[in-house]
């Protein structure tokens, strides 16, 4: 199921993933994606590895989008999901995501939604956990997260999502099928965290190249879906790492619909900040 990217994060410590340890979770591969436009028909070009790359300047264009994102983690034979909506800015790069943490081993989910803010370079959650309180904000500067915030958040940020298929290579044209009403061609490659790392736009590198330098693989299977004007409307990505022993496989998929929505994120002032210690 996953090509896995084997060594764990590595060269800032084991905190990384303690940052957010809940936020792993599940790929929702038939998510539905409402409120779409109808585009024109998939035109693929005679370089997929080039339309795929271009995926990330073609969403700046497009300016907004309301996003579905959705992680699966596996480990151990344990799975964990975590499933998040709301909409994103690809123009300011901001964002904002009501992240679901799954429920408990008993069925039940006493976790209250998790909202994320997602700006270049930093991470904010709300309701993050134990220890927070209520109205303080947790803030995350994602360029010292071993993996840049790809899978720690438990979303991955949309933009962070679309400037990964830069390094894309071995990429095949799988053909046309339809998303939820929509006609979209089907990618499927590899891309190189490394190579995106340096051809991405500013807000994003370094984020990217954090996660570069964290994994020891940067080779990450991808399968991408864009609609007729080129716009990514589903990618999913497969990680896969080593920690504490255990290989960990990620797949991480964003929907992306509704184009030109209004969204609105304002960042927390500083004194809405928490400094204090995080429990896991």
């Amino acid at each position: 199921m996953v090509v896995q990217r084997r060594g764990r994060p590595h060269g800032r410590g084991s905190g990384t993933f303690a940052v957010t340890a809940v936020l792993v979770g599940s790929l929702v591969g038939t998510a539905a994606v409402t409120g779409c436009g109808a585009p024109e028909d998939p035109k693929p070009t005679s370089d997929p590895t080039l339309t795929v790359r271009n995926a990330a300047d073609v969403l700046t264009r497009a300016g907004t989008a309301k996003a579905s994102t959705s992680m699966e983690m596996a480990a151990g034979g344990t799975r964990v999901t975590i499933r998040g909506e709301g909409g994103y800015d690809f123009r300011r790069r901001t964002g904002r995501l009501q992240v679901l943490l799954p429920k408990d081993p008993a069925g039940s989910s006493a976790h209250r939604p998790i909202t994320e803010l997602l700006a270049p370079g930093a991470l904010y959650m709300k309701n993050r956990g134990a220890g927070v309180p209520a109205d303080k904000w947790v803030r995350v500067d994602t360029t010292t997260l071993d993996d840049g915030n790809l899978v720690t958040g438990g979303a991955t940020d949309p933009a962070a999502a679309a400037e990964l298929l830069r390094g894309a290579r071995k990429v095949t044209y799988l053909g046309e099928v339809e998303l939820a009403g929509v006609k979209v061609s089907h990618y499927r490659g590899v891309t190189d965290i490394a190579v995106a790392a340096r051809a991405a736009s500013p807000q994003l590198r370094g984020a990217l190249a954090a996660a570069a330098k964290g994994f020891a693989d940067d080779a990450v299977p991808f399968d991408a879906y864009l609609d007729g004007e080129g716009r990514l409307r589903k990618v999913r990505h497969q990680f896969s790492f080593s920690n504490q022993g255990r290989t960990v496989a990620v797949a991480s998929t964003t929907l992306l619909y509704g184009f030109g929505v209004p969204v609105e994120v304002t960042l927390p002032d500083r004194r809405d900040l928490y400094a204090g210690k995080i429990e896991a």
